[in-house]
């Protein structure tokens, strides 16, 4: 059983960096793939980066250029570097992962979630 655990999340003025990190406990996969979603106030959850087993990277059009998804495989944990941020990057951020493609199973495991807040 995998549990994900999101920390780092804090208020932050416009402009600034953060980093966010998702520890994983309990992973075992050797085939997977790691995302961040957020969720913004009032509005639904969407994707923003995405890495896989391979470390092939992706990155939302909202973000690409100021945020940066890599993975700590020694520490089984997962960062997204936000730099440049905007108010409305303000949201909860989620990490997510299942063992193998997301695009055949779907996300197995989420996170509690972490608050950024950008002013």
């Amino acid at each position: 059983h995998v549990q994900l655990v999101e920390s780092g999340g804090t208020s932050v003025q416009a402009g600034r960096s953060l980093r966010v990190s998702c520890k994983a406990y309990g992973y075992t996969y050797s085939s997977y793939c790691l995302a961040w979603y957020r969720q913004p106030p009032g509005k639904e959850r969407e994707g923003v980066a995405t890495i896989d087993s391979d470390d092939d990277t992706t990155h939302s059009d909202s973000v690409k250029g100021r945020f940066t998804i890599s993975l700590d495989r020694d520490r089984d944990t997962l960062y997204l570097q936000m730099n440049s941020l905007k108010p409305e990057d303000t949201a909860v951020y989620y990490c997510a992962t299942v063992e193998g493609s997301w695009r055949v199973s779907g996300w197995a495991y989420w996170g509690p979630g972490t608050q950024v807040t950008v002013s």
